[in-house]
């Protein structure tokens, strides 16, 4: 396969928001941005087939380090052939850190300068995540974009606990980029720096330009939807998005509810990630134009109309609000099946319709629109 440098166009600006579309390229194909991506933690995007995850509309797929390097382990999926044939999809994989799970861990982790502690939580053997660790999981994995190693913490946190783990970030961040210089592995993927800081403006600006020093093709903003109110979110995103490079990507981790999708795009965000559609959706929730519906309810009973009049995707051209009900409550795989569908499918062509807004110049209209009728 003859090698396609990772690089990032903007194609259009919207004039009265921070919102642009764009083109991100990859050896294994273009993402056109805004993007949502969906998360298969275990190399699989769950009770979905990778073909299925294509045709409703998925660009790239995140998987994480964390989960497999545990299980399988990483050597397993490189002899494999990477993670792409490993889980058979042949699009763009970006893997995040494990920075995040080893945080949600915390009774089971300790954290050092040179790195993490942690307890498996499948087994409870102990295993130490570095920098130089975590680089070499992710080559091995193959992925197309890698995150460094972060110290995410949690909301509130103090100052000096922030500050702390902010000093580590960039010092993880320094190593990490030395590592992989040292293998000479630059062409194999794009390395993103993560953005540190908690809801402290100046350490936000402090981890923000000492990132960019080290000049990575992209930049995640880590530390958000960890339990902080969505206005401090996006008090957060206001003054931190306008200090990254205009000319390269940015990513808000972890973020993936509609009305999160469109303030962070109006913000200037290119990418996201986030469980929430699926996870809500094998909890019997789907998005709807008009909001979240519990479609499990007993109020559904005996209703035959899709799950959402206005959307085309396959279970709403199919299949009613009574029966993907009776399936849930049966315990029927098809149940979970149908509305990760959906709300994927919803997700995806939202997104869709961002960038088409943004093309048009009418993006502050659409979302306007769509926030008067969609209640989270």
């Amino acid at each position: 396969m003859c090698f396609i440098p990772f690089a990032f166009k903007i194609t259009y600006k919207d004039t009265q928001t921070r919102a642009r579309t764009g083109i991100l390229q990859t050896e294994r194909g273009i993402i056109q941005t805004p993007v949502f991506m969906p998360v298969g933690t275990q190399a699989t995007v769950k009770t979905l087939t990778p073909d299925e995850v294509k045709s409703l509309g998925a660009q790239i797929v995140l998987s994480n380090t964390y989960h497999l390097y545990l299980r399988p382990g990483h050597e397993l999926i490189q002899k494999a052939g990477g993670l792409h044939k490993f889980m058979n999809w042949e699009g763009p994989i970006l893997t995040d850190s494990g920075g995040y799970q080893v945080f949600s861990l915390a009774p089971l982790r300790r954290v050092e300068e040179e790195g993490i502690w942690f307890r498996s939580h499948i087994d409870g053997s102990e295993h130490f995540f570095t920098p130089e660790k975590v680089m070499a999981v992710q080559m091995a994995l193959g992925a197309d974009i890698a995150m460094t190693l972060d110290e995410c913490i949690p909301y509130p946190a103090t100052y000096t606990q922030t500050r702390l783990a902010l000093r580590r970030t960039t010092s993880w961040a320094y190593r990490y980029q030395s590592a992989l210089k040292a293998a000479l592995a630059e062409k194999e993927q794009a390395i993103f720096g993560i953005i540190q800081g908690g809801t402290y403006q100046d350490l936000r600006r402090q981890s923000t330009r000492e990132l960019i020093e080290l000049d990575f093709p992209g930049y995640g903003i880590g530390g958000l939807s960890v339990g902080e109110p969505k206005e401090i979110m996006y008090e957060v995103l206001d003054y931190t998005v306008p200090l990254l490079p205009v000319h390269k990507p940015r990513y808000l981790m972890g973020v993936g509810s509609p009305d999160c999708l469109l303030e962070g795009v109006a913000r200037g965000i290119d990418m996201f990630d986030c469980v929430l559609p699926t996870r809500l959706a094998r909890n019997g929730t789907v998005y709807t134009s008009q909001g979240k519906l519990v479609v499990r309810n007993a109020a559904w009973a005996q209703d035959f109309s899709p799950l959402d009049p206005t959307c085309n995707c396959y279970t709403c051209r199919n299949f009613t609000r009574a029966y993907v009900r009776h399936l849930l409550n049966a315990k029927e795989v098809l149940g979970i099946r149908l509305t990760t569908i959906h709300n994927l499918f919803f997700i995806f062509n939202l997104m869709k319709n961002i960038r088409e807004a943004i093309e048009n110049n009418c993006f502050r209209a659409f979302k306007h629109e769509f926030l008067q009728y969609f209640k989270d």
